[in-house]
């Protein structure tokens, strides 16, 4: 029984949350975190780190005693930073930007604390009614119609990810075309998007039932810059009416991932309002910048589509992850995804009036993220927000002035917000394959040096590299310096230096 009697002393001594060792702790983690974010600089920006490198360098089992968190925070300095991509590196242009703030981040410390659970009203009411006014202000500040606010006959709700938000926007269309036209016609919908439609598109088609013969990734061009043409959109519809299929679902894009292509959404939706077509806009990245009025009117047209999202975790300092969809009706997607087991009956619930927003996603559970929008909101400000999205846009027009000074590189597709595409490209009659080889040549040198870190991306067969400026630290200098970076690189190559 000693054994038994320690072991039980042992469990009962056990406080996973102490209010005073939390304090201590939680006050080394924010200077730890603060010294990190100082000294960010100092780090490769791309991992240098091989494969395997940290299953090597841990124990093979969890320890069975407590350990200290001094040398818990010691491994992650020594361990796990060197195996870290930095993102919030000045000097990361890579892919988007994943924007912090320190708003973000105390909101972020909220919304851990409470741990809420919102998963219908009365399991949170505060952060149900947050998300609401939250979604109702971000929707103002990008002048949605009515139709798309809780103020009007619409809602919007926060999604983990842009895919969601594709996925339950698809599955309400799909059942409201269903109903219409039968399930046992469930393989004849059909799904539009260009060949710059993001890549999770065709995925979540698959996940909701859309048979792959049936995913339209309809051609765009470099002579349109890569928008989905309305005339292209309007001959697949009419022939698939033809071929007795039944049109469903069209995902345009505000900002597409390769390039910031913008499909016009207004003659699209036209289209697509014709034959009953559930229309949605991805605008994930470009969103962000229309709440500044210059960029605007690249959501012209937006009265007439079903449903919008973007993620503020690109570019309006809000952390991972968090997108934004609004819908004009919501109750297709409650009586799609709607779930009521006895064990979550309540009388609000049950009254209709109050939302549930488990019904509103794939999901049950669901954090208390409106608190980092809400903090980021009221501690910026729509002036702040828009001069930041200006910033970085103006740093982006700052590079591409330096590309253009430069007769050995060349703009390859217009740009519209803070992303560059450009290429090496000397000799413009030799072939397309020795120009590729040029590029990826410099864009392994770049990243290897671990200054910088840049992407790139093919479309329409040519290869270009991208530059996209937005990490929450980077200003002039390090554009300047990363310029100057790919420069040297660039000489590097014509006289023949070994890389």
């Amino acid at each position: 029984m000693g054994s038994l009697d320690s072991n039980m002393a042992e469990s009962v001594q056990f406080k996973p949350l102490d209010a005073q060792e939390f304090r201590k702790q939680a006050h080394q983690m924010v200077d730890f975190i603060a010294d990190y974010y100082q000294n960010i600089e100092s780090y490769p920006v791309l991992t240098q780190v091989e494969p395997g490198f940290l299953r090597s360098a841990l124990p093979d089992s969890a320890p069975h005693r407590p350990e200290s968190f001094e040398t818990i925070l010691k491994d992650v300095q020594e361990k796990i930073i060197p195996g870290i991509t930095h993102w919030l590196s000045p000097n990361f242009f890579a892919f988007f930007p994943a924007t912090v703030s320190t708003a973000g981040f105390l909101g972020e410390m909220l919304c851990a604390c409470f741990n809420s659970v919102g998963f219908n009203w009365l399991a949170s009411p505060a952060s149900t009614e947050l998300e609401i006014v939250v979604m109702d202000w971000l929707a103002t500040m990008l002048k949605l119609p009515k139709t798309f606010m809780f103020s009007g006959t619409g809602g919007g709700v926060i999604q983990n990810t842009t895919s969601d938000s594709i996925l339950v926007t698809l599955i309400a269309a799909r059942d409201r075309a269903l109903d219409a036209v039968g399930a046992e016609n469930m393989h004849k919908l059909v799904v539009y998007g260009s060949d710059q439609t993001h890549s999770t598109f065709a995925k979540v088609c698959k996940l909701a039932g859309v048979s792959p013969a049936n995913i339209r990734a309809l051609p765009t061009s470099v002579d349109a810059n890569f928008s989905l043409s309305p005339q292209l959109l309007r001959r697949a519809v009419e022939a698939d009416v033809e071929a007795g299929l039944v049109p469903l679902f069209l995902c345009a894009t505000v900002g597409t991932t390769s390039t910031t292509a913008v499909d016009n959404v207004e003659p699209l939706a036209e289209v697509a309002n014709e034959y009953g077509i559930w229309v949605h806009v991805d605008a994930a990245y470009a969103g962000s910048a229309c709440i500044c009025p210059e960029f605007r009117h690249y959501l012209n047209g937006i009265e007439r589509v079903d449903s919008f999202s973007f993620s503020p975790h690109k570019w309006l300092l809000s952390y991972l992850d968090c997108c934004c969809l609004w819908v004009k009706q919501p109750g297709l997607l409650v009586k799609a995804l709607s779930t009521d087991p006895e064990y979550l009956k309540n009388k609000p619930s049950e009254s209709n009036s109050v939302v549930d927003f488990k019904d509103w996603q794939v999901g049950t559970g669901r954090r208390f993220k409106s608190l980092r929008l809400w903090m980021v909101l009221r501690s910026y400000g729509v002036l702040n927000l828009q001069s930041h999205i200006r910033s970085d846009i103006r740093l982006a027009k700052m590079f591409e002035g330096f590309v253009k000074s430069d007769p050995r590189f060349e703009i390859v597709v217009p740009r519209h917000f803070a992303l560059v595409c450009f290429r090496l490209n000397p000799y413009p009659h030799s072939g397309s394959a020795d120009t590729e080889m040029l590029n990826r040549k410099l864009l392994d040198w770049v990243n290897s040096t671990g200054r910088v870190y840049l992407t790139h991306t093919i479309v329409g067969g040519l290869y270009m590299l991208r530059f996209a400026v937005g990490a929450s630290l980077t200003d002039e200098r390090h554009v300047v310096a990363a310029w100057e970076l790919i420069m040297e690189g660039a000489d590097r190559l014509f006289k023949g230096s070994a890389f």
